[in-house]
């Protein structure tokens, strides 16, 4: 695909998302055939949002799909990743506008914060090299939504293109001290107003949040980019991903890690 083409297909999908306007999905010449192609065009995509508001900053990066029961969901085999922005990040206990989004879910989430930028050159890294390089571990509730009409079916390749689905990160208090958790076995509880909606654990993370921030890391690495020192990563959902409508109250409770809530304003 040359690069005409990349920069349509993301001029596609953002105006989709701009404007609150589904597609189908992108014209055929416009559709990436390879990994390579859906991230050039998710790269072109993020360049678009950054330039549309210069206070707009890149945070950190989102996982997608590392959870056996949410490939099962959107019919794909393979994890991905996509980036997270300065204006769709709110704390714990917000109260966030339901208006700019199409059919969004929740996924509640381990997220790193990045302390020591690795040098690429030295990768593959192991888990334990990775998990030194942590500075903290925040509970989070990702926030996903598609500018495809049917996203479970439109492929993983189409899903990278659109930012891996990324609308807005929720994140809680930020907790320094690594070693009081363990990321093989931590239950997490998803509350939609109120009512216990789905359990679920770290473990359904590539077994560990930790290998989850591995794999993106040394993905990264393979195309010579780096984790930068304070980036977050969202590591990927501990549950299936569900759907939340207009005024429904969301909290994902992480037990000594604390709890992440919003209100999904009408």
């Amino acid at each position: 695909m040359n690069n005409s083409k990349i920069i349509e297909a993301a001029n596609i999908l953002y105006n989709s998302r701009i404007n609150l306007k589904k597609i189908k999905e992108l014209p055929k010449d416009c559709t990436p055939q390879s990994f390579e192609e859906a991230y050039s065009i998710q790269d072109e995509l993020t360049k678009k949002y950054l330039s549309a508001n210069k206070k707009t900053v890149l945070i950190g990066k989102k996982i997608g799909c590392t959870n056996k029961a949410a490939q099962i969901q959107l019919n794909i085999k393979e994890s991905f990743f996509g980036n997270m922005f300065s204006d769709n990040i709110s704390k714990s206990d917000s109260v966030i506008s339901s208006e700019k989004y199409f059919s969004p879910f929740v996924e509640p989430e381990f997220s790193f914060k990045i302390k020591n930028e690795l040098n690429i050159t030295e990768a593959p890294f192991s888990a334990d090299k990775v998990y030194k390089s942590i500075s903290s571990v925040l509970p989070s509730i990702e926030i996903v939504d598609s500018r495809y009409k049917d996203w479970t079916t439109i492929g993983v390749k189409n899903l990278i293109a659109d930012n891996a689905v990324h609308a807005h990160w929720v994140f809680g208090k930020e907790i320094d001290n690594l070693d009081f958790f363990n990321f093989n076995d931590h239950s997490v509880d998803l509350l939609i107003n109120n009512n216990l909606i789905e359990r679920g654990n770290s473990n359904n993370v590539m077994g560990n949040p930790v290998n989850s921030l591995t794999w993106l890391i040394n993905n990264l690495a393979l195309v010579g980019k780096k984790l930068p020192k304070n980036y977050f990563v969202s590591t990927g959902t501990c549950t299936r991903a569900i759907p939340i409508n207009k005024g429904d109250s969301i909290t994902a409770d992480f037990g000594k890690l604390g709890k992440v809530s919003f209100i999904f304003k009408e």
